[in-house]
């Protein structure tokens, strides 16, 4: 009898799902420059409130979202959050100019509660469907599709909107049908492999090789929090201030910097999150291959990490190029290095906590992530207001310093990882 892939197809999907909430979230990106100031006449400030809301009901969605799918389970979790996404997508063809900067505001804040399930459901789900010396890998290529959506969106974008945004409401609504189209898609397709007849014997015990036996009871918040290994992946999450910073501002930045409109930045852009793309696939072979040499789990995913330090430091230096060439490169190493870093620090909640526990601690230190980006865009906004490109120097500064710095706190919090006992409600 020969072995299904059949967990192939679900990472196809989780591929997919998450290439269609970074489109649904890139648009605004692109077009924020067009936006700011052809249509609505936004300020930077204004626009660092929109951003806010979103990163304010990401940061509380997440734990929430985290803990629903671990209940729920990967199926019904996703599908919540992805319908919840879609209806506050399409309402943002739906603002009027009146009262574009409220109206986004509140639309961005819903946007970002549905969104907030997107990767605590994933690691869920590549948690239930895949050994653990495949979970790297698997966590690789759906965070690639972090950066294909990344990449789709600035080469969409210009292809229903003008320069002058003229039809700008479009770019939403076509982010909107595809969503809609894989919720369709998933409820149709995913089941637990124990569940799924598509899954024969051969497979279903590939998949189980490895795996910690299974918790039935649901863990509760007192026995995650106190976990040194929770703080840990919370610490490392920080560092997603530096990929919104990117995501909601990097276009702006090359506009300011280099003068360029929205169709000038897609080149541009889709060479930096192509770049993405190839760190997240990078970095989840590295430290599966170095497992596979007989490395141990501790070693082979810091070691990784510490390459994906050297690739996002030198981004510090970005404002020091007046070339966009060179800002461009420099982007998208630092790019390549988060995600191949993103990749690993998923992976490594799988590696130390139950799957019953996985997806709450993603939550959670997701929800801390974005309230690091919450607190980096309060002040962004007002920073830039008063210099924009000259004033993009200490952000840049800030993005490739914190990367050392919580990957040694981190060490100091698990010198050595191992499997955490958790107690039992």
């Amino acid at each position: 009898m020969k072995e299904t892939k059949y967990r192939y197809r679900i990472l196809a999907l989780l591929f997919f799902a998450t290439t269609i909430n970074y489109l649904d979230r890139s648009v605004l990106g692109v077009l924020a420059p067009t936006l700011r100031d052809k249509v609505f006449g936004w300020s930077m400030e204004d626009y660092s409130y929109i951003t806010i809301a979103f990163q304010l009901s990401y940061a509380m969605g997440l734990p929430w979202m985290g803990n629903l799918v671990d209940r729920w389970g990967a199926r019904k979790g996703y599908a919540l959050s992805i319908a919840i996404w879609s209806f506050f997508n399409l309402a943002h063809a739906l603002v009027r100019p009146a009262f574009s900067l409220i109206g986004f505001t509140l639309v961005r804040f819903g946007l970002g509660l549905g969104e907030s399930g997107n990767f605590p459901a994933c690691a869920k789900a590549i948690t239930e469907w895949f050994p653990p010396q495949q979970r790297a890998f698997a966590t690789g290529v759906v965070n690639a599709g972090t950066n294909l959506g990344a990449i789709l969106a600035p080469t969409l974008v210009p292809l229903v909107v003008s320069d002058d945004g003229e039809r700008w409401p479009l770019a939403f609504l076509m982010s909107t049908a595809l969503s809609l189209l894989w919720l369709l898609v998933w409820l149709r397709t995913y089941r637990r492999p124990e569940e799924d007849p598509r899954v024969n014997e051969l497979e279903l015990r590939k998949i189980q090789s490895g795996q910690p036996p299974e918790i039935p009871q649901k863990i509760s918040w007192r026995a995650i929090l106190p976990c040194r290994e929770t703080w840990a992946f919370a610490l490392m999450k920080t560092t997603d201030a530096v990929w919104w910073f990117y995501l909601f501002w990097g276009g702006i930045f090359l506009a300011d910097q280099f003068k360029l409109s929205v169709s000038g930045l897609g080149l541009p852009l889709i060479i930096v999150f192509a770049a993405a793309d190839v760190g997240s696939l990078f970095g989840g072979w590295l430290s599966g291959f170095l497992m596979s040499r007989g490395w141990s789990t501790n070693r082979a995913r810091k070691l990784t990490l510490l390459l994906c330090v050297g690739a996002v430091f030198p981004q510090s230096f970005m404002t020091w190029t007046q070339q966009p060439e060179l800002a461009m490169l420099l982007m998208a190493l630092a790019a390549a290095g988060h995600q191949a870093w993103s990749v690993n620090i998923f992976t490594m909640v799988s590696d130390l906590f139950p799957k019953k526990a996985v997806a709450s601690v993603i939550g959670f230190g997701g929800m801390v992530g974005s309230l690091a980006t919450l607190v980096a865009f309060l002040t962004l906004g007002k920073i830039l207001e008063t210099g924009h490109g000259e004033s993009y120097f200490f952000p840049f500064l800030i993005a490739g310093s914190i990367y050392p710095l919580t990957l040694l706190g981190a060490h100091l919090l698990t010198p050595k990882m191992t499997l955490v006992r958790l107690r039992e409600e």
